[in-house]
């Protein structure tokens, strides 16, 4: 497979060490110093594309793919106010769009175990649900797009709580994330249910960023093929 990096930092050089071990071909690694090279690509040349960028950069990246008959898989995070007009142009084009907050097979698994457990609590109003993250300090967005996944999958399936702030809220509706930056950390995040008795956690830890890019390859390898704009409940069957 001829796999084009969208992105070469150290998400984008992790995800090449996998491919090619795997026996896939890359045919091209852009970045800010080259991005003028992306014209050299379209669907004659290139099987898929993988895009870890920047926030600032996803969106004319994935555009280009998506106009150029290329199939795009997406991890960047920080840029998703446009991802309704990516996904249109997807539609529109025909093309094949594939986004997650979080490749790794682990953390897609604890979304799922986050959002039973929402579910779960849903009647039991004396416990306060909160989010921590806790990542690298290269890391630009705040709060990290895993999150915002994890945020959403509490409020779509708890009704007592209605949206999530990166404030100090005595509001019950609200789920708080606190995002924290320490040196050298892949990504955890924990989920706590608290009340005056006692507190409920989950909790997801990286130890590498291998998890992550050995999951964007796996897609890659399943999205060649396909059509349309999918995710990781598309990939893992959910």
């Amino acid at each position: 497979m001829k796999i084009l990096l969208l992105g070469y930092g150290k998400m984008g050089k992790a995800i090449e060490a996998i491919a090619v071990k795997k026996g896939h071909e890359i045919v091209g690694k852009i970045n800010d110093d080259n991005i003028a090279d992306l014209e050299d690509y379209n669907g004659s040349n290139t099987d898929v594309a993988i895009e870890f960028s920047q926030p600032s950069a996803a969106y004319d990246n994935l555009e280009y793919c998506l106009e150029n008959d290329i199939p795009v898989i997406c991890g960047t995070t920080g840029w998703l106010d446009s991802k309704p007009e990516i996904e249109r142009l997807c539609e529109s084009n025909k093309g094949t769009f594939f986004y997650a907050s979080n490749y790794s097979i682990g953390v897609n698994i604890f979304f799922k175990v986050n959002e039973y457990l929402a579910e779960l609590m849903e009647e039991y109003n004396e416990y306060n649900v909160s989010i921590e993250e806790i990542h690298h300090t290269e890391k630009k967005d705040i709060p990290s797009g895993t999150a915002i996944s994890i945020a959403e999958g509490i409020i779509a399936n708890n009704d007592k709580v209605k949206a999530w702030t990166l404030d100090q809220s005595e509001n019950d509706n609200e789920v708080k994330i606190d995002s924290i930056r320490k040196d050298k950390v892949p990504g955890t995040h924990t989920v706590t249910y608290k009340s005056a008795i006692d507190n409920i956690e989950i909790k997801h830890t990286a130890h590498s960023r291998e998890g992550f890019a050995l999951g964007a390859v796996l897609v890659a390898e399943w999205v060649k093929d396909k059509k349309g704009v999918l995710t990781m409940d598309d990939f893992l069957d959910i």
